[in-house]
């Protein structure tokens, strides 16, 4: 196995909220503390959470509030917020950090991909050329931006947003309609 060496990553690892108890999903918006759980934003039904293994800078996670698994047990309002919030999402990573373009998608069930059964949706940004030598040669993927510097620029991207306030936790509130 390659190593990369990231000392930063120590105080992830040693946050208050790193249990094994019940759903990481269901876990992290009741902790009360938006910035160390990395959620950017929220609306009524669903969070934007920062991936603390991005595959890049920005890369980030829509979750609905409810734990469901699947996408068909989502109500008519859940997907329409949780949709909102993804185009919400993506204008405030292109307004923060001019992507060339985005992956989104869901990884569903443990054959898909799926590692924690909670419905989420990722939102990737991507840019021409960056997938570097060290992926090709080395099979190593290079950050090369810090989350909590990634976090205070998508905070503020989405505080800029119109009908938007700041929550008592932290995180930007989004309105969905």
């Amino acid at each position: 196995m390659d190593e990369l060496f990231a000392p930063w990553r120590i105080e992830w690892v040693r946050r208050s909220s790193r249990t094994d108890d019940g759903c990481p999903f269901c876990r992290l918006p009741a902790a009360g503390d938006d910035e160390e759980a990395l959620i950017v934003a929220r609306s009524e039904r669903s969070y934007v959470l920062l991936n603390n293994a991005p595959y890049n800078p920005g890369h980030v996670m829509i979750i609905p509030s409810r734990h469901v698994t699947d996408v068909r047990s989502l109500s008519d309002e859940e997907i329409l917020d949780r949709e909102r919030l993804v185009q919400r999402t993506i204008d405030a990573i292109d307004n923060a950090m001019e992507p060339d373009g985005f992956n989104t998608g869901a990884n569903l069930g443990g054959a898909g991909g799926g590692s924690i059964p909670h419905l989420h949706t990722h939102v990737v940004p991507r840019w021409q050329g960056d997938t570097n030598f060290m992926a090709v040669l080395d099979d190593t993927k290079v950050i090369v931006q810090a989350l909590e510097d990634s976090y205070e620029e998508l905070l503020q991207s989405f505080a800029e947003q119109p009908d938007t306030s700041r929550c008592e936790t932290g995180a930007v509130r989004v309105s969905s309609d």
